[in-house]
Parts: C-alpha cells; sequence; structure tokens
C-alpha cells in the first residue's frame, strides 16, 4: 500500500510503501528518496487495509 507522507528533513512528498501483511503495528527505517536522509517510519493500522503513518528523524 502507497502512502504519500513528508519528509521531516527536506519538506518534499514522498510516497513509501506499507506492507498490509507486515502486522497492525510496523516499524522500520527508511531512507528520502530525495535527500536521502534516513527516517524511522512508524505505521498503524486503524482500519482494515487503512494504515496511519508518521515519520520520525533519526537525529531526534
Amino acid at each position: 500500500m502507497d502512502i504519500e507522507v513528508q519528509c521531516p528533513y527536506c519538506g518534499e512528498w514522498v510516497v513509501v510503501f506499507v506492507d498490509p501483511g507486515g502486522g497492525e503495528e510496523q516499524t522500520y527505517v527508511e531512507d528520502c528518496p530525495v535527500c536521502c536522509r534516513p527516517w524511522t517510519v512508524h505505521a498503524r493500522e486503524e482500519e482494515p487495509g487503512g494504515f496511519a503513518v508518521g515519520l520520525a528523524r533519526l537525529d531526534d
């Protein structure tokens, strides 16, 4: 499932992939495809097939 989010470093809107088969709560590290800085991606299933996604900077 593709979800559009805003990079906490460069502010660009980018698409992250959340695997619906990965469980109700997922946390993983991914690099911004624009500025290449790493974020922690937190995804939580709020309804069947619907995820809320938040990004956190790794330097916080």
